[in-house]
Formats: C-alpha cells, sequence, structure tokens
C-alpha cells in the first residue's frame, strides 16, 4: 500500500513530461502576486504590492494583459446611500455615495463627483440624506464629499481627498475610468474651475453650475500657489448660470464664457435667463446635460496636452506630460493663453524692455525709427531722469502722441543720442484674469504617430510617460522641444514602469511601458509681442 502510494500515476507522468506541472507551478506566484495588488486598498499600498508583482517574472505583455482587464469586483458591495469617511492625518474627510440599488460588478459605470454649495460652514455635517437628490440623473454612481469653512474646494486638502475618494471607489465598484465627470453647484461650481486648473487627469469633464471662477481671484480666500486657467482647455466644460442670479450673474459670466471660448475652451455654455441662484431649472436641462455627457468620454491619452505650473511636487501632471523642473524665463506671448484678455486700447511703441533696458525692438516701429537697438540702455528722455524699477514702456505713456523725445541711451560704452517724433500705433489691451506671482512652467505637447512636439516656457525638464496603446514602441520615438530633438530612438518596455504608474492611477485605460525624461536645453525666449 504503501508502495502504492508512491507510484506516480502514468497521467501525471505525461503531464510533468510535458512541462505542464512546471508552468502551473511558475503561474502560482504571479497569481498571488497580482491576487495581493488588486487587492491593495490605497495607492501606497499598491505601489508595495507592485514590487513583488515585478519579482514575480511576469513577463511585460502578460502584466498588461492582466492590468487591462482589471481586478475581480465583489458583488456583495454596499449600495444605496453609502455613508463613509476617510482620515488624513488629524482631519477627517466626510462624504457620501450614491450607488445604484441594481449595481452588476460586471458592467462598467458612470460616476458623478458633486461638489457641494456653501463652504463657508464651521464644520463638515452632511447635507440632506446623502443622496444626490433633485440632481439625479442617468444611473450612475454619485460621490458626495464634504467641505467646510477650514477645507474649502479650493485647496490642497481637498484636492486630495477627491483623488483619494475617487481612487477608493475605483477599487470597490467597477468605474468606467474613462466617464467621470466632476461637477458642482455655487462654491462647489467655483470648485470644479479650481480643480480642473490643478488635476485635470481622472476626469472626462466638468459641470460648473451657479459657479464663477473668478472668485478665485480673490486674495483673501489664500488660495496656494498661482492659478492657470489655460489648463481648463484640456477638458470641455458644461456652464450653467442664472440671469437673475444675485451673486454671479450671468451678464456678468457671459462674456468671460465668450473670451475663453474664443482662446480655446470647449464649452457649452446654457445661462438661463429667468434663473436665481439654485437648480430649479435642472428637470429642463437634465436630458442635455446627461446627452452632453455622454458624448464627451475622456481620452486617456489625448494627442494634445497644455499644463503650466509653479510647483513640480504637486499638480504638475496631465495624463502622460510630466514637468519635472523649473527654469526662470522672461514672460512670453507665444503661447496662447486664454488667461489673457484684452481691456481697451494702448499705445505700441514696438519695443520690449526689462526696466530702462531695450530687449527687443520690432521693425518698422516707431522705436526702430528713432533709432533704439535691443541691448540699449535708456538713461534719460527729454533730460529727464528715469526712476528705478519702472518699465521703459510704462513711462513713455505720459507722453503724448506727437511729441518730439531725445533720448540718451549707454550703448556698450558710448553714450548715444536719439531723436524724433513719438507715434505709436494703438492697440488692444492685453491683461491677465489672474495676476500669477511667478510665470511657473508651461509646456504644450502634440503627438502624432510616434512623434511629439513639444513648445516649453519656464521649464527646464519633463517627463513623457509611453503607451503601448498609441505608440508603437517596437519602432523609434522622436521627441522635439522648442525645435530641437531631444530624444530620438526606441524605447524598452519595462514591467517595473507598468507597475509604477498602475498602482498610482489605479486606471484600466491608462497604462505606461516607458519614462522618457527629457532636458529642455536652453534657448533664447521666443520674441514677445513688443509695445
Amino acid at each position: 500500500m504503501a508502495n502504492q502510494s508512491l507510484r506516480m500515476p502514468q497521467s501525471l507522468s505525461l503531464l510533468v513530461a510535458a512541462g505542464i506541472i512546471t508552468v502551473v507551478s511558475a503561474a502560482a506566484p504571479v497569481d498571488d502576486a497580482f491576487r495581493a495588488f488588486w487587492a491593495a486598498p490605497t495607492p501606497t499600498d499598491a505601489t508595495v504590492a507592485a514590487a513583488a508583482v515585478v519579482r514575480s517574472g511576469v513577463s511585460f505583455d502578460e502584466a498588461r494583459r492582466r492590468l487591462a482587464q482589471g481586478r475581480p469586483y465583489a458583488a456583495d458591495v454596499k449600495r444605496g446611500i453609502v455613508a463613509a469617511s476617510r482620515h488624513d492625518f488629524d482631519d477627517e474627510f466626510p462624504y457620501t455615495l450614491d450607488v445604484p440599488a441594481s449595481y452588476d460588478p460586471a458592467r462598467k459605470y458612470q460616476v458623478r463627483v458633486q461638489l457641494h454649495g456653501g463652504v463657508g460652514r464651521p464644520d463638515a455635517g452632511a447635507r440632506g440624506d446623502g443622496s444626490i437628490g433633485s440632481l439625479r440623473g442617468v444611473e450612475q454612481i454619485y460621490v458626495l464629499p464634504q467641505a467646510w469653512g477650514a477645507a474649502p474646494w479650493w485647496g490642497t486638502a481637498q484636492l486630495g481627498n477627491i483623488g483619494a475618494i475617487l481612487d477608493h471607489v475605483k477599487r470597490t465598484y467597477n468605474v468606467d475610468e474613462n466617464r467621470v465627470v466632476l461637477s458642482g453647484v455655487s462654491d462647489g461650481g467655483t470648485g470644479a474651475y479650481f480643480v480642473a486648473m490643478r488635476d485635470t487627469t481622472p476626469f472626462a469633464a466638468f459641470v460648473p453650475l451657479n459657479g464663477f471662477i473668478l472668485v478665485l481671484n480673490n486674495r483673501s480666500m489664500r488660495i496656494p500657489g498661482a492659478l492657470y486657467p489655460h489648463n481648463l482647455t484640456n477638458k470641455p466644460f458644461f456652464v450653467v448660470n442664472g440671469g437673475e442670479d444675485p451673486l454671479y450673474p450671468a451678464a456678468e459670466v457671459t462674456p468671460l464664457m465668450t473670451s475663453f471660448a474664443a482662446g480655446g475652451l470647449d464649452v457649452v455654455y446654457r445661462p438661463q435667463a429667468k434663473a436665481a441662484h439654485n437648480t430649479s431649472w435642472w428637470p429642463a436641462m437634465k436630458d442635455e446635460v446627461e446627452a452632453w455627457v455622454s458624448a464627451h468620454p475622456r481620452q486617456p491619452h489625448p494627442t494634445t496636452i497644455t499644463w503650466q505650473t509653479d510647483d513640480v511636487s504637486a499638480g504638475n501632471r496631465a495624463h502622460w506630460l510630466v514637468i519635472d523642473r523649473l527654469r526662470a524665463a522672461l514672460p512670453a506671448g507665444d503661447l496662447p493663453d486664454i488667461n489673457l484678455v484684452t481691456s481697451g486700447e494702448e499705445p505700441n511703441f514696438g519695443v520690449r524692455s526689462s526696466g530702462m533696458r531695450v530687449a527687443a525692438v520690432l521693425p518698422g516701429s516707431n522705436a526702430a525709427a528713432f533709432g533704439l537697438l535691443p541691448g540699449d540702455l535708456v538713461s534719460s528722455i527729454n533730460d529727464r531722469a528715469l526712476p528705478a524699477g519702472l518699465e521703459l514702456t510704462e513711462f513713455l505713456g505720459i507722453y503724448d502722441p506727437g511729441l518730439p523725445l531725445h533720448f540718451v541711451v549707454t550703448r556698450g560704452s558710448a553714450t548715444v543720442d536719439l531723436r524724433g517724433t513719438y507715434q505709436p500705433t494703438v492697440r488692444q489691451r492685453v491683461a491677465p484674469l489672474f495676476a500669477a506671482g511667478t510665470p511657473g512652467g508651461r509646456v504644450d505637447v502634440t503627438r502624432k504617430g510616434n512623434t511629439v512636439r513639444a513648445a516649453t516656457r519656464g521649464v527646464a525638464a519633463f517627463t513623457l510617460l509611453i503607451s503601448p496603446d498609441v505608440f508603437d514602441v517596437s519602432a523609434p520615438i522622436t521627441v522635439v522641444a522648442d525645435g530641437a530633438t531631444v530624444f530620438s530612438g526606441k524605447v524598452t518596455p519595462s514591467v517595473e514602469t507598468l507597475l509604477k504608474w498602475a498602482a498610482r492611477d489605479n486606471d484600466r485605460t491608462m497604462l505606461y511601458a516607458a519614462e522618457l525624461h527629457l532636458t529642455v536645453p536652453p534657448a533664447p525666449a521666443a520674441p514677445q509681442r513688443a509695445r
């Protein structure tokens, strides 16, 4: 009997001879590693689990297949109104989920993150019964975080909170990652603009209702860091404001939406003439809003991205673009910017200056007729000494057209007298909506096939994340930044890179095979529009 227990059945011997037993044994560590990866409750835990996946020896193609397929979702999850909270150090951030009673883990669900108004309250008490209430639309999962006076929507704490809640929802429910929309009412609508300027990647679109972006320009709100409205152009917007709203009437919002649309923002603006500061119009508008949302899924790897930041430690990423290092740069007008709006007219002498130093002269301009040259240092005009700390173009504003002017300039080691008549042309005055304390750094990228072209300002280094879904990783990739080729060659798909970003993003549709770390060669800034 003992001898029989040690004898290997002929069928098992055949399996071993065929190598099948070995394959099963080798697969077990991969299966175990992925089970732990999918079970990780946070990106930090997933990052730890990712290391075990890499050590399992899984191939790149197999890892990519499993990541694209995603985790198995449990059927026994909470439905209806789900009250929850998350802790961040000493702060507690309560939120609710409104999950369809018919939730089926085999389906992918659209998600709406809804930001409420009235963030000045002293605490984070729940609003209503925790459901989406009268703003219910098509069947989807609603995420309703809470804000209060110490943690408004326009702060770094809530940015992290919204991202962490969304990550948890994606680890629990089967979410369609390309149909996650951020909406908000009143302060929540204003908060939607803020989030779009700081963290565009997770969202397909933004729906601000009864909000106003210029509220964020109020210095008393103490918003950390600079705000760059051109970042809004990465995603479409559906905006509603009331004509009789006493806080943010459509008459004030409409010119701004018109200017933004002319500057490249994809926006549908639907002012409600008789509406006050409420959403009484939602039943009539619901079908149009939901149809628009359905028609605007997120592109996980958009062909064009524009992103600007003053902080490379946070808020420095948009999809497959990461800004790594900034450099000092003169403000420039070479990149389009919806933050710049026209307001009246101003004289155009035809010179760009830094203080009283001439930086550029526009050919054929009034400044060129005087004989001014780049590098000239203006020491006096009409024998009047020039005050320190003032721009030449600002000082010239005290003179009326038609007056004779006498410039004394230092040119190298020589003193030069220049005379002529002040005859500036007239152009529209362009002023920023948000005056940044620092210009920050900006990168605009466009991808066509395996070629990426980038225009930069104030950026010394950036990273491109290479997805095999849109790049042919078997062929060379070329990156041109500011006219110079900064990379040309093939990349090697990496399981480690694949798992690194899968752990962070928790997104089946955003998988990256390689990172391209690129240095921007120093070069003179593109000529600014002379004044």
